[in-house]
């Protein structure tokens, strides 16, 4: 059985993030563990009856099962996916406030705390259907190729659209990369029967148009990688993790750590 992970502050934005992860876990047939992390020992009993709470609506739905540990959620969220072998993370943010006080590009923290892939959502219930639309920003990392496999899960559940977005390069170069890329794209989801767009804009202001495309696609995920360092080949700039985390648009974002081969590349494209 597959397993998801809900941190949970008792904020009205967890419960959108658990029902994102119910939905998801129904169509999926995964179990969900809701968890929330206190300072000390003495609080637990409080909070597994505040959590309780929260459950509530969705007994006899799906397997929801909650969990209360004693930790920091910079390290606990992580520990606790890796020891029930997470699939995914759903975790709600405040935009600005965060997660039980994270803020900004400090979410980012908690994310990279674990390996298991986020989806991070800020408003809006998911429909019955899903995520109908995906959004897939494709840069020159090779790294950011390997998010196109989860997105091809979620898309195979759900019958989803992915939208893929790059740039477009005059060096000649750079150009032959992004052509290959998006031919890989196109030929990765089309062998696995999923329906996919192109499209290439500016690369100024990248993560901005990829929010607008979203927009557009009227999409209910975007894909990115949390490379979060300064690249060469990076479209999106340095900072686009919580731009596009805490876009205006509040569109859910599907949030990927890059994992490394023996050979010091991408899983998929060494």
């Amino acid at each position: 059985m597959k397993t998801f992970i809900v941190p949970h502050d008792f904020s009205p934005v967890a419960d959108l993030a658990l029902q994102h992860a119910v939905t998801t876990a129904s169509t999926m047939e995964a179990k969900i563990y809701v968890l929330h992390v206190v300072p000390k020992q003495k609080d637990i009993a409080a909070a597994q009856k505040e959590l309780k709470k929260h459950l509530v609506k969705y007994e006899g739905n799906t397997e929801v099962e909650p969990y209360v540990r004693v930790g920091s959620i910079f390290e606990d969220i992580g520990e606790f996916a890796a020891e029930h072998y997470a699939e995914l993370i759903f975790m709600g943010t405040h935009g600005t406030r965060g997660w039980q006080h994270v803020t900004g590009s400090y979410a980012l923290k908690v994310v990279t705390s674990s390996k298991v892939p986020f989806i991070i959502v800020q408003k809006g219930e998911l429909q019955p259907t899903g995520y109908d639309d995906i959004v897939v920003p494709l840069d020159l990392e090779k790294e950011s190729k390997q998010k196109l496999t989860i997105v091809a899960d979620l898309a195979m559940y759900f019958k989803s659209r992915v939208h893929v977005i790059t740039t477009e390069e005059t060096d000649e170069f750079l150009r032959h990369k992004t052509e290959a890329n998006i031919q890989f794209a196109q030929k990765f989801f089309s062998e696995r029967k999923i329906e996919i767009t192109v499209k290439s804009v500016s690369s100024s202001g990248f993560d901005e148009e990829v929010v607008k495309h979203a927009i557009e696609t009227k999409s209910d995920l975007i894909a990115i990688m949390n490379l979060h360092k300064n690249s060469l080949f990076g479209t999106l700039t340095s900072g686009h993790e919580p731009y596009i985390i805490n876009n205006e648009a509040g569109i859910s974002t599907l949030i990927v750590n890059p994992m490394d081969s023996p050979y010091g590349t991408s899983v998929l494209f060494s």
